[in-house]
């Protein structure tokens, strides 16, 4: 059981994981349940069952019934019993199956619901997954689809709910056997540690990152006491994994820095997860190009537009080499560096790049940006007209 609940709460991690991303002061993000696992298979949330039903023939009854005939009653009216209680535990197991059914398809259209955007014909359905799984006492499948309203409802900004919805998953999982160091656990935590910030609840919030953070890197510490030739490949995904959220902690601890202007803290922390990223995903992956520009804009708030430019330049080469899905962000930062230092005609030709490319994905709240940046160069030009 200990194990099964293991692997959900793996499975709710992968959501984070998958998408190891910044959420930086000028960027518009992929939302949490882009990686929301809906589709697994139905082991994957209940559990193996076994069905091994004890059934009495025809035959075997007919035959009972001549034994009683000889003093032998005690033997049919014992087996009549136990097909008795058979059918009854029979049919308990088939409105368990049913009920198990109902709530794999429930959660599949929950899926397509939100791949559609209908959040909340999504968040009803997942209303009604989360009380079959309540009536059939299914903890891991109550861990699981908590987990995913609670994502849901952050996303609508319903920050009290989500709130709740994740201390009630926490709660299952730690009363079911999870570690609270488990990563699992740590993810939600961060998870918390970011509503308090936006919350501005200042002490939970710093108590929420600092909590995270201590416990992965003892738990980092832990590992690199294993040698090296003792590693197995289990452990060795644990290790990434554990990195990874550490990454992901450092990132929305930058941004809950920046957000309160300790802006040297936050460079530090995002340049911590930028080396993170790249020493476990690459080069060009696209967290690291989204870090590297994030940072950027760090310093070009601190007034050091040449090293911001620098940064975010690089980030453009890597990203047009490698295809990156999000260019018109990086060409977004790049333009208002560029606005900062005075370059207003550089500026202009990369804001309008970037808003072909936003209108393209589809990406509104990147649209919207890009028009108040140009919005801001106009009325620099203007300044400067009227200066003259």
């Amino acid at each position: 059981m200990k194990m099964a609940a293991s692997c959900v709460c793996r499975a709710v991690l992968s959501q984070t994981l998958n998408r190891f991303r910044s959420v930086g002061r000028d960027l518009i993000r992929i939302s949490a349940l882009h990686r929301t696992h809906l589709d697994h298979s139905r082991e994957s949330v209940t559990g193996k069952r076994s069905a091994c039903w004890v059934k009495i023939s025809r035959h075997e009854s007919g035959r009972n019934f001549q034994n009683s005939q000889r003093g032998g009653g005690g033997v049919l009216w014992a087996a009549v019993a136990f097909s008795l209680f058979s059918n009854s535990d029979e049919d308990q197991r088939d409105e368990a199956q049913r009920k198990e059914d109902e709530m794999i398809l429930l959660l599949k259209k929950a899926k397509l619901s939100l791949i559609r955007g209908q959040l909340q014909a999504a968040s009803s359905l997942l209303h009604q997954a989360v009380a079959l799984a309540h009536q059939t006492h299914n903890n891991q499948a109550i861990i699981y689809t908590y987990s995913l309203m609670a994502n849901l409802a952050y996303v609508q900004g319903h920050l009290d709910q989500a709130e709740k919805l994740f201390k009630a998953a926490m709660s299952f999982m730690l009363s079911g056997g999870t570690p609270q160091d488990d990563n699992a656990v740590i993810e939600m935590s961060l998870k918390l540690a970011t509503i308090y910030a936006e919350q501005n609840k200042t002490e939970l919030a710093e108590h929420g990152f600092r909590f995270c953070m201590e416990s992965l890197e003892a738990k980092l510490d832990k590992q690199k006491d294993v040698p090296a030739e003792e590693h197995t490949e289990e452990q060795e995904a644990l290790r990434k994994e554990t990195r990874l959220l550490l990454g992901l902690c450092l990132d929305s601890r930058a941004r809950y820095r920046a957000s309160t202007r300790h802006l040297n803290q936050a460079g530090q922390d995002y340049l911590n997860a930028l080396n993170i990223c790249r020493q476990e995903q690459g080069e060009t992956h696209p967290q690291t190009l989204v870090l590297m520009s994030d940072l950027a804009t760090i310093l070009d708030l601190q007034g050091r537009h040449d090293d911001a430019l620098v940064l975010v330049q690089q980030a453009m080469d890597l990203s047009r080499s490698a295809g990156h899905p999000d260019q018109h962000v990086l060409l977004g930062n790049l333009a208002g560096i560029l606005l900062h230092k005075g370059q207003l005609d550089d500026s202009v030709r990369f804001y309008q790049e970037a808003l072909s490319l936003a209108r393209q994905a589809g990406d509104q709240e990147a649209v919207d940006r890009i028009q108040e940046g140009l919005k801001e160069v106009k009325k620099r030009r203007e300044e400067e007209a009227a200066e003259e």
